[in-house]
């Protein structure tokens, strides 16, 4: 089993994320790539001190870009797991 710590890697600060937990009471992070929903949902229940209804995982696939330093040779950037997680109606996650 893993630890909350090392489950949870970042929070994910986009436009989009933003609006999720503004709106709709979720919130996207960054995560383990071999953690689960079941793990994913104890890790923030036990960091947050919040109820957790649902998790999304998203696969987020490496993507191609031109080095510049390599005379224009591809490379990729890493690609990561990302979860979308649904709190609660009245939990919120402080996020600073």
């Amino acid at each position: 089993m893993l630890v909350p710590d090392t489950i949870i890697k970042s929070y994910i600060v986009t436009e989009k994320a933003a609006n999720l937990s503004a709106n709709i009471n979720q919130y996207t992070f960054k995560v383990a790539a071999n953690a689960n929903r079941i793990e994913v949902a104890r890790a923030i229940e036990k960091l947050f001190n919040v109820d957790v209804t649902r998790v999304n995982i998203l696969n987020v696939k490496p993507k191609l870009k031109s080095d510049r330093s390599r005379r224009g040779k591809t490379g990729t950037k890493s690609g990561y797991k990302k979860a979308i997680v649904s709190l609660k109606d009245g939990d919120t996650i402080e996020i600073v």
